[in-house]
């Protein structure tokens, strides 16, 4: 069926698993050649026709200059492709099956069959403007990115994305799609994973904060929520109160499981929330003399901490020199129990004896199914996993899984005409002219890999003056243009791949506004806001709102999305007083300081009676199931009106039987307010 097998994945430490794993298969010297090594080494085992290669995606850009480098130096490769045919294994094909990297791969395990195509067509390539050493580069580049005769791509993905589904959805003879499923929902059922949201309990913060500079000043909106997010977020009552809780869980019911080997993650939100969490984590344990739960923390680079002046933290500083290659099997000893992490071992790691899971970071989509999957594996003596979610609603975790749990539902693809129309409406404002795509393509096709310092000069010359273009429009007008340049892109890679293309005006375009972008300026002047010392927080308490299992058998799935013709334009901040910033993020997050009426009771009564979800509720349910849903909901409502009334509010959060009778009163009070009828 094949000349060679080429098994391919993205990650480095995904390459090693998948590396080892098959290596272990019985087979003969040479059969199997792990690409552990450089880039020359794949050229040789292609070279060599090894039956079966292991390798990274990211060595096939690199080959041909391998071979340049090996030449050079006296080794002469005939790296031959005409005639041959190709099984390329793809792991995770949902992350590596776009982009420039795969249409590498392709032009050079069809090198051969691509090259004789360009000999053929080059004729057709009519722009006058160009050498002819460009048109058979732009002709390269188009003919790459559609499919090759002599490849077929057998791949594996628990999260497919739209485009992961268009790009394999090639009919077989039967006309049939040729996706073999086998779901989260069967894998479950036969013991092959275990069921990560089986028991998912969420909390949820109510906290005040509010502004202690005389003036109010006027604020970005958006930018002044994100600071007061953050705020909020690394603020030491809230890490505090939060790592609290881990410790505590943790010790009472983890760390006993699996024969007192279980291990816990917690998943932040950013490198310097890693590193808040991990100096109160060990301070926590410091403090009250636990032992046997030792913490690591991983994130990349060095994070400055701001309330600290002068000081800097790494993954190796803050884990005693423990190298970040040690770390993953460290963490499989018995020295730590807890890893804090911040955008790493979120994906593809793989440790069994992981059993919790903390969630300190919002999570959306395929992000939250692969991070949350990290507790998945089975172990001997692991029936169950815990999931403690600080930051997520139980209806938003819902949605991330659903689509991936049985077959997952595939929207209305994209429309190919609407590249033409983009490229259109790209040309309205002017930014740029075709005289200078044809001037950078000339010399970015022509010398794309070995370009010299003139080369670089020339095609700076022609995006800068685009850019100086893009700075003289107005900012919607710049808005809308960043949106549709990220559009086209995105279409253009989409579209190339599960049709044949052969638009070389296109590929010129392409090219030039995938240099253009990273040179544009970013929206606003640049500076990142900050609060200083303008806001502080009042008042905070964590508090369980939920316990249970979030049922992926319920509901239906919402369709994957594909590529559009419309760009994300980013909404334009407004200016408000900082203090109409607070009082609205207080009402969002369970609070009010408004004094809407003179008594306590009777604000929290109003309250409740002008709540849409409150009177649909009163509406549809007997008084008893009401006041269950009502004594859900009561916590907020205090917390709304506690401006003013702090001895009360006081009483009703820590008296248990005045907070009883208090909420009885309430609940039947609405109740028949919203009825207007007298309740047995």
């Amino acid at each position: 069926m094949f000349h060679s097998v080429v098994v391919i994945t993205d990650r480095r430490v995904l390459d090693q698993q998948l590396q080892n794993t098959i290596y272990q298969f019985e087979h003969k010297t040479g059969v199997v050649e792990k690409i552990d090594e450089n880039t020359q080494q794949l050229a040789r085992a292609l070279s060599n026709g090894t039956p079966v290669i292991i390798s990274t995606i990211q060595k096939f850009p690199f080959i041909s200059q391998a071979i340049k480098t090996m030449e050079g130096k006296g080794e002469t490769l005939a790296l031959e492709t005409r005639n041959r045919r190709f099984a390329v294994i793809v792991d995770e094909a949902h992350s590596s099956q776009s982009g420039e990297t795969v249409k590498a791969l392709k032009g050079i395990l069809n090198k051969d069959g691509i090259a004789d195509a360009i000999a053929s067509q080059i004729d057709e390539v009519e722009d006058d403007d160009l050498s002819d050493a460009a048109k058979a580069a732009i002709r390269q580049e188009v003919l790459q990115r559609a499919r090759q005769p002599n490849l077929s791509f057998f791949a594996f993905t628990a999260t497919p994305k739209f485009k992961t589904k268009a790009v394999f959805d090639e009919p077989g003879p039967s006309g049939a799609s040729p996706f073999h499923e086998y779901t989260m929902r069967q894998a479950i059922q036969e013991n092959f994973i275990l069921d990560v949201l089986e028991n998912y309990t969420t909390y949820k913060r109510f906290f005040g904060l509010v502004k202690q500079v005389e003036d109010d000043p006027n604020v970005p909106k958006k930018a002044a929520a994100k600071a007061l997010g953050q705020y909020l977020e690394l603020h030491p009552v809230n890490v505090g109160q939060i790592v609290a809780v881990i410790v505590e869980h943790f010790r009472l019911k983890v760390m006993h499981e699996l024969g007192g080997r279980a291990k816990a993650m917690v998943v932040t939100g950013s490198r310097l929330s890693a590193v808040k969490y991990k100096q109160a984590f060990d301070a926590y344990i410091r403090e009250r003399g636990y032992h046997g739960i030792r913490a690591l923390v991983a994130f990349s680079g060095t994070v400055e901490d701001p309330d600290a002046p002068g000081t800097s933290f790494t993954e190796v500083g803050m884990n005693d020199g423990l190298s970040e290659r040690e770390l993953p099997e460290r963490f499989g000893g018995d020295d730590y129990r807890v890893l804090i992490v911040a955008e790493k071992y979120q994906t593809g790691f793989d440790q069994p004896l992981l059993q919790t899971m903390y969630v300190v970071k919002k999570l959306a989509g395929v992000q939250a199914v692969q991070t949350l999957s990290r507790l998945n594996r089975t172990a001997p003596g692991k029936k169950k996993t815990f999931v403690l979610d600080f930051k997520n609603e139980e209806a938003d975790i819902f949605k991330a899984f659903k689509p991936y749990y049985e077959a997952t539902p595939v929207g209305e693809n994209a429309d190919p005409h609407k590249l033409n129309e983009l490229h259109n409406k790209l040309l309205q404002p002017a930014v740029f002219t075709p005289a200078d795509i044809t001037e950078f393509s000339e010399v970015w096709f022509k010398k794309r890999r070995e370009p010299s310092g003139q080369d670089h000069r020339i095609m700076n010359a022609v995006l800068d003056r685009s850019v100086e273009r893009f700075k003289n429009l107005d900012e919607p007008v710049q808005e809308e243009f960043r949106g549709q340049l990220t559009a086209f892109c995105n279409l253009y890679t989409f579209l190339s791949q599960i049709m044949p293309y052969f638009d070389d005006g296109l590929e010129q375009l392409y090219a030039f506004l995938r240099n253009l972008a990273p040179k544009l300026p970013r929206p606003g002047d640049g500076t990142k806001f900050t609060l200083d010392d303008d806001v502080a927080l009042k008042f905070f308490r964590l508090q369980q709102v939920s316990e249970g299992t979030i049922d992926l058998t319920d509901g239906e799935a919402d369709p994957l999305k594909g590529p559009t013709d419309v760009g994300t334009a980013r909404e334009k901040d407004i200016d408000v007083a900082l203090s109409t910033l607070v009082d609205t993020l207080n009402e969002k997050f369970g609070t009010d300081f408004t004094e809407a009426d003179q008594f306590f009771f009777d604000q929290v009564r109003a309250t409740a009676e002008n709540n849409e979800k409150v009177v649909e509720a009163a509406q549809a349910n007997n008084l008893s199931n009401f006041s269950a849903y009502f004594s859900r909901i009561l916590d907020d409502l205090f917390i709304q009106r506690m401006e003013g009334n702090d001895e009360i509010f006081n009483r009703v959060m820590s008296d248990k039987q005045f907070r009883t009778a208090a909420q009885d009163h309430l609940a039947r009070e609405v109740y028949e307010r919203i009825r207007g009828e007298e309740t047995e």
